[in-house]
């Protein structure tokens, strides 16, 4: 069974920082991409970063590039979301996920399988 557990969130100030981590069991296939999203109120959930496991490829959403960095710690079977120079519109829901093996590169949210239960980000001004 996929489990995902989400941790790291707070409330900090812009500018701030905070690292998320997601630990990960249940599966052993590499052929395999973790993911973060966020969903604040109101608003569609979108994605952040995502990475393949083993470290390859990550890739980011425009709205974060060079703010965040997404890594991965295989013998920890955790993925990490540093969180830099952070800002009010970044408050959201943030929620870890794994694809199918094989699935396509992206962030489309379709593509992922398995969700963790997520945690809260919020950035003051």
């Amino acid at each position: 069974q996929v489990q995902l557990v989400e941790s790291g969130g707070g409330s900090v100030q812009a500018g701030g920082s905070l690292r998320l981590s997601c630990v990960a069991s249940g599966f052993t296939d590499r052929r395999r991409r973790m993911g973060w999203f966020r969903q604040a109120p109101g608003k569609e959930r979108e994605g952040v970063a995502t990475i393949y496991i083993g470290g390859a490829m990550p890739y980011y959403a425009d709205s974060v590039k060079g703010r965040f960095t997404i890594s991965q710690d295989n013998a920890k079977n955790t993925v990490y979301l540093q969180m830099n120079s952070l800002k009010p519109e970044d408050s959201a829901m943030y929620y870890c996920a794994v694809t199918a093996p094989g699935a396509p590169p992206g962030l489309e949210s379709a593509d992922f399988r398995y969700w963790g239960q997520g945690t809260q980000v919020t950035v003051s001004s």
